[in-house]
């Protein structure tokens, strides 16, 4: 079994870390850098007015007085019950998908005689998904006149934050700008919101077809039938989430009125004071903080949480990457000599199989072993020469 030196686990650890840190390093630049872009690209793009939309809201009005034409009699201590279906038509803006169109249709009907509507009212508004505020395009039109030219806002307030100012508004009723002040903070099921109110003065709002009996209109029992015009004037509550501009709430005080063209003849057409009913506050209430989570998301969650890990990584990284140099094992001291004395210069090189092989053949044939070079050769001194032995027996 083999075992492994402290030497070599330090080795495997430092190769280990480093990459690691390395790799932690360029994922915590990534995240710094996609902190800003979130906020600063992503957020404008996801933070719009829906294309398609669809909502129903109810606004109820009790003890409410209204003219009945086809019995031509005023009732009173009626509940009216106004409802207003959304529509989004995606395909209305040609492509532009900078610019969203909504339908939207009302219906005002009497609780005791629902199958009956009193009142129908129809717009078409286009409005940047971004600024909320409205353009003329893609068929905006008012009960179907195409001529009427919308601008300030609409249905929304600006979608990127309301701010305590007051916001021009464009009424459907009277097809007028007419500002919507700004009128303190409240609080709607929870939800903290801002009051703003828009009063309409006395408006001419449509010349009628029909013509009225003049006792009704307070001209005498004997008066002809007098042509008349309607005239309305209203007081428009909304109660607005700041961080969304989605009205959570709205109270409609209308007073509207039927005038002969000189002004002497005149009727109350309708009184009511009409208020979104509380199961749609509650609803429109959980929209503005589904939406506002959203919005909050890519506007400061992601981008905050993103910039942390980034440092987070960076930091870990950089640690890694500087513990791996510093833990990485010193080099083996140099080799000792029999004297204790370090050997700081190499050795001779042996000598190769060759040379030994050719080495041992000169000395099995009697050549003097190589010398080294520059030596000379011992000459042996001389001495008395002997005689070469003879054979001495007699021949």
């Amino acid at each position: 079994m083999t075992r492994t030196t402290p030497d070599a686990a330090v080795l495997r650890e430092v190769y280990v870390r480093r990459p690691v840190g390395m790799l932690l390093i360029g994922l915590g630049a990534f995240f710094l850098a996609l902190g800003p872009l979130i906020r600063l690209y992503v957020a404008d793009k996801v933070v719009l007015a829906p294309l398609n939309r669809y909502s129903v809201t109810r606004l109820e009005a009790r003890n409410a007085t209204y003219f009945d034409t086809s019995t031509l009699k005023t009732r009173t201590g009626a509940t009216l019950l106004a409802t207003t279906t959304l529509r989004g038509d995606v395909r209305a803006n040609n492509g532009n998908d900078r610019i969203a169109v909504w339908d939207s249709t009302t219906n005002i009907v009497d609780t005791a005689d629902p199958d009956r509507p009193l009142q129908l009212q129809s717009y078409r508004m286009a409005f940047d998904r971004r600024t909320a505020e409205l353009v003329n395009c893609c068929g905006a039109n008012v009960d179907g006149d195409g001529g009427v030219r919308m601008s300030g806002y609409g249905l929304l307030f600006p979608l990127t934050g309301v701010e305590k100012v007051d916001y021009p508004f464009f009424d459907m009723t009277t097809r007028r700008l007419a500002p919507m002040r700004y009128d303190g903070e409240d609080t709607v099921h929870g939800l903290n919101v801002y009051r703003f109110v828009q009063h309409i003065p006395t408006t001419k709002t449509a010349s009628l077809d029909t013509e009225l009996p003049g006792r009704l209109l307070g001209l005498g029992e004997d008066s002809p039938p007098q042509k008349v015009d309607r005239y309305t004037q209203s007081t428009n509550t909304v109660w607005v989430d700041p961080r969304t501009g989605i009205p959570v709430r709205h109270r409609q005080n209308v007073y509207s009125t039927v005038q002969t063209p000189d002004g002497r003849g005149r009727m109350v057409a309708a009184q009511a004071d009409l208020m979104t009913i509380d199961r749609d506050q509650k609803a429109l209430v959980d929209l503005a903080n589904t939406t506002a989570l959203k919005a909050a998301a890519v506007r400061r969650y992601l981008p905050v949480g993103s910039l942390a890990v980034g440092l987070g990584l960076l930091a870990t990284g950089g640690w890694l990457a500087l513990t791996a140099a510093s833990r990485r094992p010193a080099p083996p001291p140099p080799p000792r000599r029999p004297d204790g004395r370090f050997t700081t210069k190499p050795s001779a090189p042996k000598a190769s199989a060759g040379a030994a092989a050719r080495s041992a053949a000169g000395r099995a044939a009697g050549s003097p072993s190589p010398r080294a070079p520059g030596a000379s050769a011992k000459k042996n001194p001389p001495g008395p020469r002997v005689p070469p032995a003879t054979d001495a027996r007699p021949r």
